[in-house]
């Protein structure tokens, strides 16, 4: 790892590791939605997924396009996909339990 990138890493990845953030991600793969659509798909409040998806806009896993009164949210899909991609190869490879890792070790 290059010198300095240890909190540019912690940054990024405590970006992802938030399970609603993660459904939004996975939920916008299947294509554009409002924050309404999001909140319906995701059975949350919308002031939930409007929380999350801040960070998300704002270090661009996310884009958000107006449309009249609305925003409408794309996945940055050069990055979530690879990014994706990666941990799946690595928990296929890697990981005893398929992917399904615990915190508990044993």
């Amino acid at each position: 790892m290059k010198k300095g990138l240890s909190e540019t890493c912690y940054r990024f990845f405590s970006i992802l590791g938030n399970p609603t953030r993660l459904a939004i991600l996975e939920a916008l793969g299947g294509g554009p939605m409002n924050v309404t659509q999001l909140a319906e798909a995701l059975r949350q409040e919308q002031s939930m997924i409007s929380h999350n998806l801040r960070p998300l806009v704002h270090c661009r896993f996310v884009q958000a396009e107006r449309q009249g009164k609305e925003r409408i949210y794309t996945l940055n899909g050069e990055t979530v996909d690879a990014l994706l991609s990666v941990v799946e190869n690595h928990a296929k490879k890697y990981c005893p339990t398929g992917g399904r890792c615990t915190l508990s070790e044993g």
